[in-house]
């Protein structure tokens, strides 16, 4: 892994193409494609995590048994003419990318069946945002933003609805992945003890 370089930041001078970055050797911090420019990816703190890694248990328990879904953490998709790097993304059995062997693919060049992202505490929200637009734009089903501050979810659906639950409220999840989840459950695992 290798720092991101000032230059490969600095697009206003050399535009760079999807292709061409992906080419680019892999950065420490991991960064994204996003509107023709390199932005680093923030490193995830104690609570995002924590709930990153709950939260895909969570989903694979009920999801992988019966081949329904699979939650995957920070893996790189590239559609659009981006490539972004969600906390985590969920995809159907399905549309799990498989090479000739049978082996799962490195490379997923499709949007996320579910996309979620865990605000970290000196990210901004308009550009986690804006990559769950992003992938709802491109056939995604269903986005969440979590906020461990605020303890709110924020639920996207694939018409850009937006909704702000908190508390007992249910969580919507991916159809037909056999989970019930509330927000206070998700922030529950935060606490240690």
């Amino acid at each position: 892994m290798i720092s991101i370089p000032k230059s490969m930041t600095d697009t206003a001078t050399q535009p760079l193409t999807i292709k061409e970055f992906l080419k680019l050797p892999e950065t420490k911090p991991r960064s994204e494609f996003i509107n023709g420019k390199i932005l680093p990816k923030p490193m995830p703190q104690g609570q995002h995590s924590l709930l990153q890694i709950e939260l895909c248990q969570a989903i694979n328990r009920a999801a992988n048994p019966n081949k329904i879904a699979k939650a995957f953490p920070e893996l790189r998709t590239t559609f659009g003419g981006e490539s972004i790097i969600p906390d985590i993304t969920v995809f159907r059995w399905v549309n799990i990318p498989i090479e000739p062997s049978g082996k799962i693919a490195n490379r997923f060049n499709l949007p996320p069946d579910w996309a979620i992202e865990i605000l970290s505490p000196d990210q901004r929200q308009t550009k986690v945002l804006r990559n769950i637009l992003h992938c709802l734009r491109h056939g995604t089903e269903l986005g969440w933003l979590i906020d461990p501050e605020e303890e709110s979810i924020l639920v996207l659906d694939a018409t850009q609805r937006v909704e702000i639950l908190s508390g007992t409220s249910s969580l919507p999840i991916l159809k037909g992945v056999e989970l019930e989840l509330t927000v206070e459950q998700v922030f529950g695992w935060l606490t240690l003890g």
